[in-house]
C-alpha cells in the first residue's frame, strides 16, 4: 500500500504520517494536560451548574468500577503505541536494520520509559520514587513483547490477546478473596465503601487482590522512606500484563490501516471493534465476571476501554484522513508529534509557570470574573504557554523521540 504523505497547514510535508493518529493522540494529551484548568473547583463554586458537574465528572477519574473521558487518556495513549509500531518497524526496515537491531533499540526505548516515568514521579520527592503504575512505565514495561508480537501475523496476535487476558483473570480470581476480616481501613479502603463486590467480582477488590499483594512484596524491594502498604488510587505495577493487551489492540488496528483495505473498510472494521469490545466489557461486568475497573486494568476494562478507542480512532481517521478537513486540526498535530514532550512539560514546569504568572501578574488578574474562575484562568494561560513552546518546536522540526 502506497505511504501516506501528509502535509499541514504551514505547508510541512510529512511523508509516511497518518495524521489522524497524531491528532487523536494531540487530543489525549490536551485532555491530560488540561487537568491544570481544575473544573472541580468550578463545580464546587456552582454546586447546582449541571455543565460544571459534567465537565468535573470527566476530568477526574471514576472511583474504581466504570468509565469518564478522563479514564480514556491513559488507554488511548496505550492504543496509540501499537497503532505507530508497524509503521515503525516498516520503516527501520525500510533502512536496511535486522531485526536484532530493531529489538535492541525496542529494548532501549523500553528503559528510557521506565525510568523516565519513575523521574517524573520523583519530582518534588526526597528520594527516588520507585513505583511503576504510571502511563510511560507501563507501556515501557510491555513494549518488548509489544514488539516481538509486531513480526507475527494476526492469528497469533489475537491469540496473544486471549491468553493475556484470560491468563490475568484467571490469576485474579485464584487469589483468595478478602474475607469478612479483612482490615480494609489499614489499606486505605472504607469498610463501607460502595465499591465492595462478591463472588467472582470480589477478587478485584481495591487493595486486596493479587495486584496489590504482587506490589506489597515488589515494591519493597527498592528503597523507600516507608514501607508500602498501599496504593491510594488502587493502581498497580502488574496492570503492565493487560495494558500490553491494550497495545496488542491497537497493533492490529495500525495494521489494518497499513493494509490494502479500503478507507470504507478500514471505517467499517473499527466500528465492529469497537462495538465488540464495549459490549464483551459490558458484558463481563454485568454478569458479575469482571468489572470494568480502569485502576487494575481489568480483562473487561481492556475491552471496553478498547472498545473506545476503536471508535476514536474511526472518528479522527474518518476527518482528518478520509475527509481531508484537517486545518481545524493543526493546534492538536503540534501537540501530538510532540507528545512526549507535552509529558514532560505538564510534569516539570508546571508549577513554575504558575507561580511565575502570579509572581509578575499577581493575582488580580486572574480574578477578572470573580475568584471562582482564578483557575480555570490561570490553567488556560499555563495551557496556552505549553502550546507556544510546542508550537516553536513543531516549526523548528524539533522532536522529542524515545
Amino acid at each position: 500500500m502506497p505511504q501516506p504523505v501528509s502535509t499541514t497547514q504551514t505547508g510541512h510535508s510529512w511523508p509516511g504520517r497518518l495524521m489522524s493518529m497524531d491528532v487523536y493522540r494531540g487530543f489525549v494529551m490536551f485532555l491530560m494536560a488540561a487537568e491544570i484548568l481544575q473544573f472541580d473547583h468550578l463545580h464546587e463554586a456552582f454546586p447546582t451548574s449541571a455543565f460544571w458537574a459534567f465537565l468535573a465528572h470527566h476530568q477526574s477519574h471514576v472511583a474504581w468500577a466504570g468509565c469518564s473521558l478522563h479514564d480514556l487518556i491513559q488507554p488511548s495513549f496505550s492504543f496509540l503505541v501499537g497503532v505507530a509500531l508497524p509503521y515503525s518497524m516498516a520503516s527501520r526496515a525500510g533502512l536496511g536494520h535486522s531485526f536484532g537491531t530493531q529489538f535492541g533499540r525496542a529494548l532501549r526505548r523500553s528503559l528510557i520509559l521506565i525510568l523516565l516515568g519513575i523521574f517524573l514521579r520523583s519530582i518534588h520527592a526526597t528520594q527516588t520514587n520507585f513505583t511503576f503504575e504510571d502511563t510511560l512505565t507501563q507501556i515501557g514495561l510491555g513494549y518488548p513483547f509489544l514488539f516481538l508480537l509486531g513480526n507475527k501475523n494476526a492469528r497469533t496476535v489475537w491469540i496473544a490477546l486471549a491468553v493475556v487476558l484470560v491468563g490475568y483473570w484467571l490469576a485474579f480470581v485464584l487469589y483468595p478473596a478478602p474475607n469478612a476480616s479483612f482490615p480494609y481501613s489499614a489499606v486505605g479502603v472504607p469498610a463501607d465503601w460502595p465499591e465492595h463486590y462478591s463472588g467472582l467480582m470480589a477478587h478485584f477488590d481495591k487493595n486486596s487482590n493479587l495486584a496489590w499483594a504482587f506490589d506489597t512484596w515488589f515494591l519493597n524491594l527498592f528503597p523507600r522512606e516507608n514501607p508500602f502498604l498501599f496504593n491510594g488510587g488502587g493502581y498497580a505495577t502488574l496492570s503492565f500484563i493487560p495494558t500490553l493487551g491494550t497495545m496488542l489492540l491497537g497493533l492490529q488496528a495500525g495494521r489494518w490501516l497499513r493494509s490494502e483495505l479500503t478507507q470504507r473498510e478500514i471505517l467499517k472494521r473499527f466500528l465492529l471493534a469497537g462495538i465488540i469490545g464495549l459490549a464483551a466489557g459490558v458484558f463481563l461486568h454485568i454478569t458479575g465476571i469482571c468489572p470494568v475497573v480502569k485502576r487494575i486494568w481489568t480483562p473487561a476494562w481492556v475491552l471496553f476501554s478498547g472498545g473506545w478507542c476503536f471508535w476514536l480512532l474511526a472518528f479522527f481517521y474518518y476527518i482528518i484522513d478520509v475527509t481531508g478537513r484537517r486545518n481545524w486540526a493543526f493546534p492538536l498535530i503540534v501537540v501530538g508529534m510532540n507528545s512526549i514532550a507535552i509529558y514532560c512539560l505538564v510534569h516539570l514546569i508546571d508549577r513554575f509557570i504558575v507561580t511565575s504568572l502570579y509572581t509578575h501578574l499577581e493575582h488580580g488578574l486572574f480574578q477578572l470574573f470573580g475568584a471562582a474562575y482564578e483557575s480555570l484562568l490561570i490553567g488556560s494561560a499555563t495551557l496556552g504557554i505549553f502550546y507556544l513552546i510546542l508550537r516553536w518546536m513543531y516549526y523548528r522540526k524539533l522532536f522529542i523521540r524515545i
